[in-house]
């Protein structure tokens, strides 16, 4: 049994159930084996030359980003090919743990991807929804928000005030009324239909 911090699933096998091994707390035995009954880091107890075999919830701290999911994020830097964001939120999950992750300037839009320009679509400080995209490395996400109700959800002005959608390519500041470009996202209910720029 590995003594390092081991992460599981519910139902994984962790070890033999013998002399030496006994189930804990999070854990169960069944057919010669232990099992674990939830997600968590496996522990392992010393007791009086006995392992007990524990497993302990950290409950968000486990969750990672997958392929698909759609992901709350803020940007931190921008350049002309991409923004760097970190993830927050998966689904309506808080992590604890945030992520970082890029959204390269070709995921930005789903067309004229080749007229995008980062700075007219995010800033510094942005919350965007976005999704994850196919990961290729470990611990390397790549978004996209190259689709209607992905964007940017909330946003502040140069000086420090709220600002609020008017159109899907511009925000407007609640206390100067200057407008700002952004890839705003599409968050309105399904069956509502938005069919003219409403201020």
């Amino acid at each position: 049994m590995p003594e390092n911090l081991l992460v599981c699933v519910p139902g994984q096998r962790l070890c033999l159930s013998d002399k030496s091994h006994i189930a804990g707390q999070g854990t169960y035995e069944r057919g010669g084996y232990i099992y674990s009954t939830l997600a968590g880091l496996v522990d392992v107890v010393d007791n009086e030359g006995v392992k007990v075999i524990e497993v302990h919830s950290c409950g968000e701290q486990t969750l990672v980003p997958a392929q698909g999911d759609i992901v709350t994020a803020q940007v931190t830097i921008i350049t002309q090919q991409s923004c760097k964001c970190i993830i927050k939120c998966i689904g309506d999950t808080v992590l604890s743990r945030p992520h970082r992750a890029i959204l390269r300037r070709e995921d930005i839009r789903a067309t004229e991807k080749d007229r995008v320009e980062v700075y007219k679509c995010f800033r510094p400080g942005d919350i965007i929804l976005a999704r994850v995209l196919p990961i290729t490395e470990a611990h390397s996400y790549q978004l996209s928000t190259a689709e209607n109700e992905l964007g940017v959800v909330m946003a502040h002005s140069e000086n420090g005030h709220p600002m609020v959608p008017i159109s899907w390519t511009e925000m407007q500041c609640v206390k100067t009324f200057v407008k700002a470009p952004r890839k705003v996202a599409k968050v309105v209910p399904e069956n509502f239909k938005m069919d003219s720029d409403e201020t």
